[in-house]
């Protein structure tokens, strides 16, 4: 196929590395892949093209202009903007959901109505929109605090504390841009699980776990990621099954019936409580940082599962087959990160982190300069390590990332250091 992927992040390089394994008789690329915007790293395996992912008209257009088979949407901007309404009018098969449906991560408290709407498991939540109304609800459900953007917020729009000044002072910052939720705080594992969807029909991905804060211990404020591995081995027996059958096919049934089908990507933040399993959040697209532990592992070709949810061709498939090993991704940001980014320094080593065996890095934020990469923003980039064990796939990651120079860069390394 000509395959479209809108984004620039570590995400859509990792989406393109899957799809660039796939091959044609002769041992070929199987598909003619563009990426726009694009970023440094993915220009360097496939053609980039500079134009506004969230502009609805000029993807569309740049999609008939060139005989685009199908179009993958990667971030959540161009979603909320209703980018894939606007190829579908055009005849394109497109993976991502339609402005209305991607409300689900858009805001909030669309989210919470559609899962009580469904029936959906999930902590109890209050939509505030002053400051008297935070400090009721924060009183109401109390210590720990757990307070969230009602809108999108780059995967920082959370703040969970026992400090309620902190919390105060979260919801001050994000009244400014339009309603918070004050939620229930829920303790246990967190799970990340993707699911493909049709508009009626699921199929799961294989579950990953990522790291939010900045630090070490899980300490400092929330980012939008900070490393992840897959797939779970402590995970409950029948955990994706249960998620099927109580979150996501409620979910998608429910958006189906309210006339908004949702087809592409069904993220699902969950947590395992001591009463079971809920829904900490909804998003529509690949989760970064997980899908680059997620994907290394998928042996069931990417394009085949992308196009048949796009054209509503998913019922009766048989799920996804994944490999054996295991995958660890850690996070390069950069210095000053989640507040500030330290822009245009300098990143060496990078061939001699990607010569670690099962080692690859999917860029986010770099750019190419006369003498290299440069990072650019706050993610930088991800090192991919797969291995037969976590113990294995973890020492890869960590070697190949000691191997990169980036003055004040800084990256947790405790990724996956329990599981091994």
């Amino acid at each position: 196929m000509r395959i479209l992927v809108l984004g620039s992040g570590a995400r859509e390089h990792a989406i393109i590395t899957a799809l660039l394994r796939e091959r044609d008789a002769a041992g070929e690329p199987a598909h003619a892949i563009t990426a726009a915007p694009g970023n440094a790293g993915i220009a360097t395996v496939v053609p980039v093209v500079a134009l506004d992912a969230t502009r609805g008209d000029v993807v569309a257009d740049y999609a008939v202009d060139n005989d685009i088979e199908l179009v993958v949407i990667g971030p959540e901007a161009p979603l909320v903007a209703g980018v894939a309404d606007a190829v579908r009018r055009r005849g394109i098969a497109v993976f991502g959901p339609g402005q209305a449906a991607a409300q689900l991560e858009g805001s909030k408290a669309f989210a919470k109505r559609i899962m009580d709407a469904a029936g959906v498991p999930t902590g109890r939540a209050v939509r505030a929109g002053t400051l008297a109304e935070v400090e009721a609800a924060l009183d109401d459900l109390g210590a720990p605090y757990v307070v969230k953007a009602d809108g999108l917020a780059a995967g920082k729009g959370v703040i969970v504390t026992s400090d309620r000044a902190a919390a105060v002072a979260h919801a001050t910052h994000y009244l400014q841009q339009g309603g918070v939720l004050v939620e229930e705080f829920l303790d246990g594992q967190e799970v990340s699980l993707f699911l493909l969807s049709d508009g009626h029909t699921v199929v799961p991905l294989s579950p990953a776990q990522d790291f939010k804060r900045i630090g070490d211990g899980d300490t400092g404020p929330n980012t939008g990621g900070m490393g992840a591995y897959s797939p779970l081995p402590w995970a409950p027996e029948g955990f994706v099954d249960e998620v099927i059958r109580t979150v996501a096919e409620p979910t998608v049934r429910q958006l189906e019936h309210e006339g908004t089908p949702f087809i592409g990507l069904l993220y699902c933040g969950l947590i395992v409580t001591a009463q079971g399993i809920r829904v900490i959040e909804f998003n529509a697209r690949f989760g970064d940082p997980e899908t680059q532990v997620v994907l290394p592992r998928l042996v069931t070709p990417l394009s085949e599962l992308l196009l048949a949810a796009s054209t509503g061709q998913l019922a009766g498939r048989p799920y996804p087959a994944f490999s054996d090993d295991v995958a660890v991704t850690v996070v390069l940001a950069s210095e000053g990160y989640p507040v500030t980014a330290a822009p245009n320094r300098p990143l060496t080593g990078l061939d001699e982190a990607a010569a670690v065996e099962g080692v690859t890095i999917a860029h986010a934020a770099t750019a190419r300069s006369a003498d290299g990469f440069v990072a650019t923003g706050g993610r930088v980039l991800s090192v991919v390590a797969t291995g037969t064990d976590f113990a294995q796939a973890r020492a890869r990651a960590y070697e190949a990332i000691g191997r990169i120079g980036l003055e004040g860069g800084q990256y947790r390394t405790d990724i996956a250091a329990r599981v091994v």
